[in-house]
């Protein structure tokens, strides 16, 4: 088992066991994304894992996760709505839990190519989840070459966020080959309240929460410095946050999606990027959106659309709490804390070096902004809002969305130690990401054992040449790798000091 410490909350979970209780209700901002779904938005992460072979049994696999299901006390709860939408939903023990519906085995068509493993996963990521069941799947997939097989997991967003979902990657697989089996014990479901008392609570809920509310306020008082700089913040961050709020132009990755799915992957090595990075300058993360904003440019010119303009991808960020390394602190919970940035990539400049200058530029404003502070607290306030509210303030975002983004970016940081899977050891993992109403593209980046893995999401009609957008990303940091950077450094890091060069 996978002591947390080693992935990036920081908080052991090893050993320990929720105590019991009837149900817990979902945040405001876990439940938006129940309220975003629908026919063709699935609000689903997932990952695909290749593990080295030959591939154990499934049963093996099946009694690895039973071993763990203690540790996860999600995956055997079901989503209770509360009559007439009085309330947010609730976390409920489901009575009628069978593991093998969740566990799943399947093998690819011969010759068990990236290929047939690609089509597999955007076959599985169109499936919305049965919301009468746990919100969650795990394929054992068998025929890859290479005497290879591979895990694919999905995991509704209401349940967790990127990195609580790499929480539970720590918690399923193992860090040694020959790890302790675990033992699940006996388990049975604690009985849900009936509808009427959840309905009676929320109303008391509703009820109670001004008064609450007002005691928060009474208590921000007490300290009336912090309580004005966070004020000042919270403005600052909503200015910036409008400030996004203008059409940008594409006629090609914002439109109608469907209810189908095509993925595609790529990879590279972190020694690349951090090359990239000591000898240009910029951040690591700075030289994968670069990479990025390549690939899209290739993308958009192979279908003769203009790059004049730069495009604008949501980039979810994290509200943990930091460490004093800058790496999230968990507290134990797999809920969402998740908060986003508006970032353009500038695909309209064709020299990678300025390309990278003008992403370091960029980002570093970002992080002295305040966007992500603004959002996270209109998402906090939501929680005032009736459930039906909620819903309609939900698909109103998304809607307000493809007018003012084009695609979503996601980076998760993952461990830089090797993880096994019935003592098999995980080579690669590639992320997946959902598609919302209108953005036909997104990228999801997750780093493990020395690999930085893309994977891309696109709808099957109407991004139906997303591995354009793949191979760019490669020939992005192919470009940035044959550089010197004896004299760019500088610049790329006088940029960041100089108001009037970021504006370049």
């Amino acid at each position: 088992m996978l002591d947390l410490q080693l992935i990036s909350i920081g908080v052991p979970i090893r050993g320990k066991r929720e105590a019991a209780m009837a149900y817990d209700r979902l945040s405001p901002q876990d439940a938006s994304f129940l309220h975003i779904e629908d026919a063709v938005t699935h609000m689903h992460i997932g990952s695909v894992s290749i593990m080295e072979g030959p591939a154990p049994a499934y049963e093996a696999v099946r009694d690895m996760v039973a071993g763990k299901l203690p540790l996860v006390r999600r995956y055997r709860q079901v989503v209770r709505p509360v009559p007439l939408d009085l309330g947010r939903p609730v976390w409920a023990d489901d009575p009628h839990f069978n593991l093998e519906y969740h566990v799943r085995h399947t093998a690819l068509p011969q010759p068990g190519s990236e290929q047939e493993l690609r089509n597999l996963v955007g076959r599985l990521m169109a499936q919305k989840l049965d919301r009468a069941k746990p919100l969650w799947e795990m394929w054992m997939v068998e025929g890859l070459c290479d005497d290879q097989w591979a895990l694919i997991s999905k995991v509704h967003h209401c349940m967790v966020d990127g990195v609580s979902g790499t929480d539970l990657l720590g918690l399923i697989l193992d860090t040694s080959p020959d790890p302790v089996k675990e033992d699940p014990g006996e388990w049975m479901a604690t009985p849900a309240p009936a509808g009427w008392e959840l309905a009676a609570e929320a109303v008391v809920a509703m009820v109670t929460s001004p008064f609450e509310m007002a005691r928060l306020a009474r208590a921000q008082t007490r300290v009336p410095r912090r309580a004005a700089g966070q004020m000042v913040e919270l403005i600052s961050g909503l200015r910036d946050t409008v400030g996004t709020m203008r059409s940008m132009s594409s006629d090609t990755l914002n439109g109608p999606i469907g209810p189908h799915r095509r993925w595609v992957s790529t990879s590279l090595p972190v020694a690349d990027v951090k090359t990239v990075r000591q000898t240009l300058g910029g951040t690591f993360n700075d030289v994968v959106l670069a990479a990025i904003t390549k690939g899209f440019r290739d993308l958009l010119e192979s279908r003769g659309e203009s790059t004049e303009h730069p495009i604008r991808t949501l980039v979810p960020v994290s509200v943990r709490p930091r460490d004093a390394t800058g790496r999230a602190v968990g507290d134990g919970t797999l809920a969402n804390k998740v908060s986003a940035v508006f970032a353009d990539l500038p695909v309209g400049i064709a020299d990678p070096v300025e390309r990278l200058r003008s992403v370091s530029a960029q980002m570093s404003g970002l992080k002295e902004s305040k966007q992500a502070l603004a959002a996270e607290s209109l998402t906090h306030m939501t929680g005032f809002a009736p459930p039906i509210l909620l819903s309609l303030a939900g698909r109103l975002g998304t809607k307000v969305s493809q007018r003012t983004v084009n695609t979503v970016t996601t980076n998760v940081p993952g461990p830089q130690i090797p993880l096994y899977a019935v003592g098999r050891r995980m080579i690669k993992i590639f992320p997946f990401v959902p598609l919302a109403v209108q953005l036909r593209v997104g990228v999801a980046i997750f780093s493990y054992d020395g690999v930085v893995s893309f994977g891309i999401t696109g709808d099957y009609d109407g991004a139906p040449d997303i591995q354009v957008l793949a191979d760019g990303i490669q020939a992005g940091m192919a470009e940035l790798l044959s550089i010197d950077g004896s004299e760019t450094i500088v610049d790329l890091r006088r940029s960041k000091r100089d108001p009037e060069m970021s504006k370049n």
